[in-house]
């Protein structure tokens, strides 16, 4: 999470817009990123939620272009990080093996953390609000429309749990985050090649 907000921010700052910047949210300092109730939440009930980066839309030159490019930076993030992981592993695979029960943990450890990467990578594409996939979506919408929708995206957390509860969204999560996790296996077979 903590590298998804950070790319969130960082990407909108190129944009041009220096919220992030100037809130001290550009770092890989989990600490920064914490949000007390998605922690709570996590801990709880298995699903939580990191501090959204703040964005200022009138900083950007092409407000919807750019605040979809910046949305789509956390996903897009998720899934470089789970392919980097999972070359890792690929790489290490032997030696780790060799280790025994410790390089079985840190195996594990590394297929899990590109796993989680993934899932939250799908998860932030569904376009509801908050997520991610929905600023990409309503990116394509008029103007009028999209700032309509905008104005009530804070009720989209509501709409959320509510899908979350009713486990709506659970088998296509699953489905979809296997799927990635199959397409970037391609990089742990690579990986596998060079080990040593």
């Amino acid at each position: 999470m903590t590298f998804h907000e950070l790319c969130h921010g960082f990407v909108a700052y190129k944009l041009g817009d220096n919220t992030a910047k100037n809130a001290g949210r550009l770092t890989l300092n989990p600490i920064r990123h914490i949000d007390p109730m998605g922690l709570m939440m996590m801990v709880i009930f298995k699903f939580g939620w990191a501090k959204p980066v703040p964005v200022n839309m009138g900083n950007f030159k092409k407000p919807k272009r750019d605040m979809a490019i910046t949305a789509l930076a956390g996903p897009v993030s998720n899934i470089i990080l789970a392919a980097f992981i999972l070359l890792i592993y690929g790489f290490l695979y032997i030696p780790l093996y060799k280790l025994g029960e410790a390089g079985i943990v840190i195996m594990d450890t590394l297929v899990t953390t590109a796993y989680l990467s993934c899932a939250l990578a799908v998860f932030n594409l569904i376009p509801v609000p908050p997520l991610d996939g929905s600023k990409v979506l309503f990116s394509v919408l008029s103007e009028k429309n999209y700032y309509k929708l905008m104005r009530y995206e804070r009720y989209g957390m509501i709409v959320l749990f509510i899908l979350i509860a009713a486990q709506t969204f659970t088998p296509f999560l699953i489905k979809a985050t296997q799927a990635l996790m199959t397409y970037l296996s391609v990089l742990t077979r690579f990986g596998l090649s060079f080990s040593f």
